[in-house]
């Protein structure tokens, strides 16, 4: 009986082990991960004040979050976490008065702003 048991347990040891990753295996290829939305200075450069809901959905593409509570405001996040585990954020928000646009805020502006 104890020959089972000390099999079960390298056993479950085994698979925890390669389950959860806990060791980092030598020349195992990692991916960049990136989440969310992908803005470049080109396309808020696009941007001009006064433009619908429409155009700047066309230029930036859906935002990540549409807050219901304040429903004049897009936030555009994108994260990207690197093969060795940095991580980094950025932001955009685009404000409207009603359909058209008004204000910009982030880690992008327009160049063109007035």
């Amino acid at each position: 009986m104890p020959s089972v048991v000390r099999i079960l347990l390298i056993a479950g040891l085994v698979s925890l082990v390669t389950g959860c990753s806990l060791f980092k295996f030598p020349g195992v290829h990692r991916i960049q991960v990136q989440q969310g939305n992908i803005i470049t200075q080109e396309m808020v450069d696009k941007l001009q004040p006064g433009m619908t809901r429409r155009q700047v959905r066309f230029v930036l593409g859906t935002p990540l979050i549409e807050d219901t509570f304040n429903p004049n405001r897009w936030d555009y996040i994108n994260r990207i976490r690197s093969p060795k585990g940095a991580e980094s954020q950025k932001r955009f928000t685009v404000y409207f008065n009603g359909e058209l646009l008004i204000a910009t805020s982030g880690d992008w502006q327009p160049v063109d702003w007035p």
